[in-house]
């Protein structure tokens, strides 16, 4: 039963999003609208456009949602295996569409604000786990160096 859904799904999908059905839709809505003088715009007349569009809005809404699911879940599969197998890439990323918005939200401000630190102008540009490194050990280098100096200026005075 999936896979005929699956295979039903695409195929419809597929067809619904050709110019032609397009333009079948829109001869349908033209026949419909020419007829109303003949039907004299009765609320019968009027049912008829309501009832079939709104059925058909009903049941493309679930396949082309399913279609999406597969498409959505078949690129982040892809994009999971390419941060697997770039060694400079962090697998921290893999998964996480599984997160909460407010978790997805934090993990954005961290990743732009370690783009801003590493790079401070030009295109932000997402960090790897080893310039990572590197920038925080510059930091606590830095943080040491400081409290350094101000050990020796407080000796001094």
């Amino acid at each position: 039963m999936e896979k005929f859904f699956t295979k039903m799904a695409s195929q419809t999908s597929k067809i619904a999003g050709t110019p032609w059905t397009f333009m079948a839709c829109v001869g349908i809505v033209l026949l419909w609208a020419a007829t109303g003088p003949v039907f004299q715009f009765n609320e019968t007349w009027q049912l008829v456009i309501n009832t079939g569009t709104t059925i058909i809005t009903f049941l493309m809404v679930f396949l082309i949602q399913n279609t999406q699911n597969r498409d959505s879940a078949a690129m982040h599969a892809k994009i999971d295996e390419l941060l697997h197998a770039v060694r400079s890439a962090d697998e921290r990323f893999i998964g996480i569409e599984r997160l909460t918005d407010k978790e997805l939200s934090v993990i954005l401000e961290e990743v732009e604000g370690r783009a801003q630190r590493l790079h401070k102008q030009g295109l932000p540009r997402v960090a790897t786990r080893a310039e990572d490194a590197k920038a925080e050990a510059k930091a606590a280098e830095k943080s040491k160096t400081q409290q350094a100096a101000r050990k020796t200026r407080s000796v001094a005075k």
